[in-house]
């Protein structure tokens, strides 16, 4: 009788990704070890993420994951999200304007990122396969060896153990992506953007029965349009919203006083201070930090069949894609599908699955930057687009002319937020298909352009012939 071989994973990195992972390996069959630098976000005591957004939005690449698993995590997702409709932006001093996301209602959901992460780790922990050890710190790895070190925060002890395979979920600022530089060939692309955020808060309001309700529509993701700089505002489940305001380092630096402060909302934001509240506002504002933001493209992602780096460690974006999250998630299903593609778990000894494993590492590499970094770019470029395209009379006029083909030829023209939030269309392939489709509409609108310069030519010579016929007619009569 063959004894069940049962496959060893570390997982580097206890986040939303990490935990994701944690679960997709449990259901494997595999025993799995989460090790997090962090304290158990789930004890009230402990801050959590104190320099990290409250708020994500889940779309469809993220629910198709969680909903792959079959836990019912998919289900619990949807019971404590706020769907948005739409961008409600806030131009003119107060004035509104909806901009639907699709033409067939479609909606990205508003969720907090500290309900999502406890709904994971506690699903993770009833998993009798799955440990987490909260306030280990990776010092060091040897791939070849499937040895980790760490330290033991809490109590100052140092902490070994060897497994089948290392994944690094362990965000931008990755040690197992550091670790992986010194055995592969990495090509690793950082880039800071010149913009920081700040996070800050409307509260609910009370109704005349005395009862909590939002301030603002709570189906709509606000923004506050102002070119070289936005506010957004997200709903949460408390009927508060959380606002973060995105502008240039040097904007923030120029804030030094209450009256600073004061001055440069009512001159850029001033709807919004009756929401917040002056005192409110300004306790946030200088109580809260001012994070940078920071973009990251690395290649190849796994270093034989030892490590793999997944999420943020792997493909930081700015987050004006909402697809961060998303884009993890979605890692991790398709390093399941890859896991399952190649037969690894149906390795009949211990070198066919290194040579299985291997293989389906170095085909999710190869599948996954080119998406990864396609959303990458494809975020960078919808801060432009958020902060200053969405008011502009041409983006307008396209965006609707979008929005009818695409209600018109629904499975031949599809907008580019459609593709990227509403469906599972490759990253590399909406982008393909969006230069395209603009290529097609940019000759439609220039061939209407001839024909109509060409009616008015003729109309005018026609005119004209017209106009010296009479002139004869008359002069000879």
């Amino acid at each position: 009788m063959t004894e069940t071989v049962v496959h060893r994973v570390a997982i580097v990195g206890g986040g939303l990704v990490g935990t994701l992972a944690a679960i997709y390996f449990a259901n494997r069959g595999w025993q799995v070890t989460v090790f997090e630098l962090r304290k158990d976000p789930r004890h009230e005591d402990n801050a959590l993420l104190s320099n990290r957004s409250i708020n994500l939005a889940l779309s469809v690449r993220g629910l198709n994951a969680l909903k792959k698993l079959g836990l019912g995590l998919h289900e619990q997702v949807l019971d404590s999200v706020i769907p948005m409709k739409g961008r409600m932006l806030h131009v003119d001093r107060g004035r509104l304007v909806s901009q639907p996301y699709g033409v067939f209602g479609e909606c990205i959901n508003s969720i907090d990122r500290a309900q999502l992460l406890n709904l994971l780790l506690n699903t993770a922990e009833e998993l009798a396969n799955v440990k987490i050890l909260f306030e280990h710190q990776l010092k060091y790895c040897d791939f070849d060896s499937g040895m980790l070190l760490l330290e033991n925060h809490s109590n100052g002890s140092e902490v070994r153990q060897t497994v089948d395979l290392i994944v690094g979920a362990d965000g931008a600022y990755s040690t197992v992506r550091n670790q992986l530089m010194r055995s592969v060939r990495m090509n690793f692309q950082q880039e800071y953007i010149p913009h920081a955020y700040c996070e800050l808060n409307i509260p609910p309001v009370t109704d005349a029965n005395g009862r909590s309700k939002f301030a603002m529509d709570p189906n709509h993701l606000h923004i506050w349009p102002r070119h070289s700089f936005m506010m957004i505002a997200l709903p949460n489940t408390n009927k508060s919203f959380t606002c973060t305001l995105f502008m240039p380092f040097e904007e923030f630096g120029a804030i030094k006083t209450e009256n600073d402060l004061m001055s440069f909302f009512q001159k850029h934001f001033p709807d919004s201070i009756p929401l917040m509240g002056e005192q409110n506002l300004k306790d946030e504002y200088f109580r809260n930090p001012k994070g940078p933001m920071v973009s990251i493209k690395c290649t190849p992602y796994n270093y034989k069949d030892r490590g793999i780096i997944i999420g943020d460690a792997a493909h930081c974006m700015v987050p004006f894609y909402g697809q961060g999250m998303n884009c993890g998630f979605e890692d991790v299903f398709l390093l399941n599908d890859f896991l399952d593609k190649y037969n690894v778990d149906d390795a009949k000894d211990i070198n066919e699955f290194r040579e299985s494993l291997n293989r389906a590492l170095d085909a999710y590499t190869e599948r996954r930057h080119t998406d990864a970094a396609a959303i990458c770019d494809l975020a960078m470029r919808n801060y432009i687009e958020m902060r200053s395209d969405v008011v502009k009379p041409l983006y307008i006029i396209r965006k609707r002319i979008e929005g009818a083909l695409h209600a018109i030829f629904p499975k031949y023209f599809i907008p580019l937020y459609t593709m990227v939030s509403f469906s599972n269309i490759r990253y590399s392939e909406a982008v393909y298909r969006w230069k395209r489709q603009g290529l097609w509409l940019t000759i439609a609108a220039a061939t209407c352009g001839v024909c109509s310069i060409t009616n008015l030519l003729y109309l005018v010579l026609r005119y004209s012939r017209i106009t010296r016929f009479s002139r004869w007619f008359i002069s000879d009569s």
